[in-house]
């Protein structure tokens, strides 16, 4: 602190006009808009995730979502969707780890285009032998949900509802629907 602007202490450090509490007294808890009420304010997010062979794993990201490589290490592998530093982090797991069923559930990317575009994307994993586990309507969008190498579940996601408010009354009427549909991929 600047020695300009310090608050005068006593001799045992002690800002005089501070009160002190006693040995069992417990403080003053904090009200108002303080820093129980403080909100993050994310701007981007990242995923990080446990995989069995790093550089494997990364030739399968570059390959089946297009990302680049951003940086490496004798353990780990930085990907990008081609705007950030890194979106995806591929960390060697320990040996004898176990996929779980505990954790991540899936990873959502929401992808750009029209529906003919998801259409091929669902065709693209198809081609690649990539496994899909579903395909989904949510009412705000369709989902096509995969897993890369190791078992992480991704989805496609397409959005059908732009409206972000709206987008919440619909998905809060129908209790977040995640309803199976019959959607024919695109091959060409």
């Amino acid at each position: 602190m600047d020695q300009h602007t310090a608050t005068p202490t006593g001799a045992d450090g002690i800002d005089p006009d501070e009160d002190m509490l006693g040995e069992h007294q417990e403080p003053t808890p904090i009200t108002g808009h303080g820093v129980r009420d403080l909100k993050p304010r994310v701007r981007r997010t990242h995923l990080s995730l446990f995989v069995r062979d790093p550089e494997a794993s990364a030739a399968w990201y570059v390959d089946v979502l297009g990302m680049e490589i951003t940086a490496r290490g004798p353990q780990w592998v930085f990907l990008s969707f081609g705007v950030k530093h890194h979106d995806i982090a591929l960390i060697r797991a320990e040996e004898g780890a176990a996929p779980g069923g505990v954790g991540l559930q899936h990873y959502g990317l929401e992808v750009e285009g029209d529906l003919d575009e998801w259409r091929r994307l669902y065709g693209m994993l198809l081609a690649k032998n990539v496994p899909v586990v579903k395909t989904t309507d949510h009412k705000v969008g369709f989902g096509l949900y995969f897993t890369d190498p190791d078992g992480n579940r991704f989805e496609f996601f397409h959005e059908t509802v732009t409206d972000d408010e709206e987008g919440k009354r619909i998905l809060g009427l129908y209790g977040a629907p995640s309803e199976p549909i019959d959607i024919e991929p695109l091959r060409d």
